[in-house]
């Protein structure tokens, strides 16, 4: 049960990591796409813009909490 447990910690460390919000981005980010994908739209610009607005997100709360 112990290896189960810290299999799921480990896991769950990987993924959200320091900011549970660019984890979530992440996994908004793909849903998005994956929809505009499904209709046949332009998808492939989701992603990058994603990353963009993610990473400027989270070096602002960076910075604002380390002032």
């Amino acid at each position: 049960m112990r290896f189960i447990v810290n299999f799921l910690r480990f896991w769950y460390d990987f993924i959200v990591g320091d900011d549970w919000m660019v984890a979530v981005g992440v996994v908004a980010a793909l849903v998005v796409t994956a929809l505009l994908a499904r209709v046949g739209s332009a998808a492939w610009i989701i992603m990058p813009a994603a990353v963009a607005v993610v990473l400027t997100v989270s070096l602002w709360r960076a910075i604002q909490t380390s002032q």
